[in-house]
């Protein structure tokens, strides 16, 4: 979608949020409906009030002057009751849309491929999920049905100032045509702003977001000062795009203000000439075109406020639908839904690069047969890691073939093939949430009871037992409660409780303590058992009993076998590999 930022307005994604409001035509036409009956109340008070003057307070008629004093106040009960009604069912439609999008952006989100979250800044993804979406809903709070309600006044306070006298209106109107260009200009200048605004707000949020994350970082290698000093830079430049904002209202108000000023002494000075001179007018006739010129210039001037708030929903929205409209989905048109797989996995010729014309595999082939436990191991940047994402169809393969059960990978649904894959990274990621959610995830179907039993086997039960309130324990944002090993421990209890057909450690010992590898290594024996395993590690204990060892390095498969047939290959990658890293561990 582009980005007019030079238009005052998208007609086309104004239409494309409007179809959000679909669901809730009643609410919809009901407060359409409302600022139509408060553009006609709203004139009417005006009215009132000249009857009042001229032939209340003028004839000096006291039951003409009660009547009609009585008639406004039943008017403004009823513009009290229809305004009420206006405000409370354009802020509840606002939010109801902003639900819905939110909901739909968060479900697109989710199914994005990884690797649109690897080019992606989180913070920036934050503020469209988050303050974005908020924004919207003042499109329809304060910007379009106010909007309208103010156009439907002012037209019908134009018809009515002429119905009443044609000379005081074209009087009015020579002020009008000022107003109006200088309102034009001003929504194009802020459409430019806000759209800065919402730029340096979004980079706000990605550095505060990223820093506080990496706050350890930051003072493990003093860059207190220097992040900080970057921090008011990024500041400096947001306060910058809010003063222009600023600025652009300071000019126009004051401007629209001093319009009004003039007209009215316009009115008095015209109007009063004539009530003097030839009595074609009467004193009610000039208050209430007093009046009707608030009325009339008051709207104005605020649409020109509210056009402001519709113009950051309105980029707000441009900036959500652009993430709505981004293609970096896995295409899920597998139909196959396995209950329970063999495991039986078959790589052919696969070629994979995260980066075009980069590649990471270089054509790799191998097979893991089922209940086979196959250990990948090489250097950093070998591509191994990469191995166990293309399995999960995290990222689609450049060329080659995958196979599970002798069925392409592709040909799977995705959700179903996840669910039969357990993988335990290095790195863990746990929920500010409680032991027993981190585990389960929510999931209805794995029982606390089912937990605990597990936990036992693994020799897990314990040391969960040992935190405050045990299972319930909140083990707070990314689980820092926890040390790095107790963390691994939770990760490989939550793969064990969801019964893989295949099993994945990426690296799931190498940092750990003793005593948790020790705990792991039991875990792992019991669930590698009669299930196919996919183990990447470094150390020994994980890799010496495995069925296959596939050794990579940059991208190809080098060496293939067992741990004692890699050992016996003089000057293999493999042995070289193990006496320099492991071989103290077995000595030990």
């Amino acid at each position: 979608m582009e980005n007019n930022s030079g238009n005052a307005f998208d007609t086309k994604l104004f239409k494309r949020l409007l179809k959000y409001t679909n669901p809730y035509k009643k609410t919809f036409y009901f407060v359409g409906f409302a600022a139509i009956a408060l553009s006609g109340l709203g004139v009417l008070r005006p009215y009132l009030l000249k009857l009042t003057i001229d032939k209340g307070i003028t004839q000096n008629d006291a039951d003409s002057l009660v009547f009609y004093v009585s008639s406004m106040l039943v008017v403004l009960i009823f513009e009290v009751i229809f305004q009420f009604s206006f405000i409370f069912y354009a802020n509840w439609l606002g939010q109801e849309v902003i639900r819905d999008i939110r909901v739909k952006l968060y479900k697109h989100m989710m199914n994005f491929k990884k690797q649109y979250f690897d080019n992606s800044s989180v913070g920036r993804l934050v503020t469209r999920a988050v303050s974005d979406i908020e924004t919207i809903a003042s499109i329809f709070s304060q910007g379009l049905f106010m909007i309208i309600s103010d156009l439907l006044k002012m037209l019908v306070v134009l018809v009515f100032m002429f119905w009443q006298s044609w000379q005081l209106t074209l009087l009015v109107l020579t002020v009008l045509p000022f107003i109006i260009y200088a309102t034009r200009v001003f929504q194009k200048k802020m459409k430019i702003a806000f759209e800065e605004v919402r730029t340096q707000v979004s980079n706000l949020n990605s550095y505060v977001q990223e820093h506080l994350t990496g706050m350890k970082i930051v003072q493990i290698f003093n860059r207190e000062e220097e992040e900080y000093e970057r921090f008011k830079d990024i500041n400096r430049k947001h306060r910058k795009g809010w003063i222009k904002t600023v600025w652009y209202n300071a000019i126009f108000f004051p401007i629209a203000e001093m319009s009004t000023s003039i007209t009215i002494g316009l009115i008095v000075w015209f109007g009063g000439l004539r009530v003097v001179e030839s009595d074609t007018l009467s004193l009610g006739i000039i208050v209430m075109f007093i009046e009707l010129a608030q009325m009339l210039f008051r709207p104005l001037r605020q649409i020109a406020d509210k056009f402001n708030s519709l113009q950051m929903g309105m980029v707000a929205a441009n900036r959500v639908f652009k993430i709505l409209d981004t293609d970096s989905q896995i295409e899920n048109t597998g139909t196959l839904v396995p209950k329970k797989l063999k495991g039986h996995i078959v790589f052919e010729e696969v070629r994979f690069s995260y980066i075009p014309d980069e590649e990471i595999l270089k054509g790799i082939s191998f097979e893991v047969q089922p209940g086979e436990t196959v250990a990948i191991v090489g250097a950093t940047g070998a591509g191994k890691s990469t191995v166990i994402n293309l399995l999960s169809r995290f990222y689609e393969i450049d060329s080659g073939t995958i196979r599970v059960d002798g069925e392409e990978l592709n040909d799977y649904e995705i959700t179903a093939l996840r669910s039969q894959i357990a993988v335990v990274l290095q790195d863990v990621f746990l929920f500010a949430d409680s032991i027993l959610n981190n585990i389960t995830l929510n999931k209805e179907r794995i029982t606390e009871e089912q937990v605990i039993a597990a936990a036992k086997e693994i020799g897990v039960h314990e040391f969960i037992t040992t935190l405050p309130n045990s299972y319930h324990y909140n083990v707070k944002e990314r689980g820092v409660m926890l040390s790095s090993g107790q963390r691994q421990l939770i990760a490989f209890l939550r793969a064990y409780v969801s019964n893989p057909s295949v099993l994945v450690l990426d690296e799931a010992t190498s940092s750990v303590d003793s005593y948790s590898e020790q705990l792991i290594q039991e875990a792992t024996d019991k669930l590698t058992k009669s299930r196919t395993s996919i183990v990447i590690a470094h150390r020994l204990a994980t890799i010496k009993n495995a069925d296959k060892i596939i050794v990579m390095d940059l991208g190809k498969i080098v060496e293939t076998g067992t741990h004692s047939e890699l050992l016996k290959k003089e000057s293999g990658y493999y042995k070289n590999l193990y006496e320099a890293q492991f071989q103290h561990e077995e000595v030990n």
